[in-house]
């Protein structure tokens, strides 16, 4: 039972380090940088579509302002006239 214990340890250790130099290889490198540069590709999109989203809100908030400002406009005319 002990001896099954070291053996998976062992085993454990060996992969853990054939896993390291795995990682650490000039093509996982490859991969590495290449899933960066399609975050970071995700990233300039993302943030393209916020800057166009705060764009169209910002010309809906200032139409909306003259809307209110054109009937509030109207309301007082009319209040105006009925006096």
């Amino acid at each position: 039972m002990k001896l099954k214990g070291a053996g998976l340890f062992a085993l454990g250790t060996l992969f853990g380090l054939e896993g390291i130099k795995l990682l650490s290889s000039k093509d996982a490198k490859k991969v590495y940088a290449h899933c960066t540069a399609g975050v970071l590709r995700a990233k300039d999109s993302v943030l393209d579509q916020v800057t166009t989203l705060q764009e169209n809100c910002t010309d809906i908030y200032e139409e909306a302002k003259a809307i209110n400002e054109e009937r509030a406009a109207k309301e007082s005319k009319e209040e105006a006239a009925e006096e």
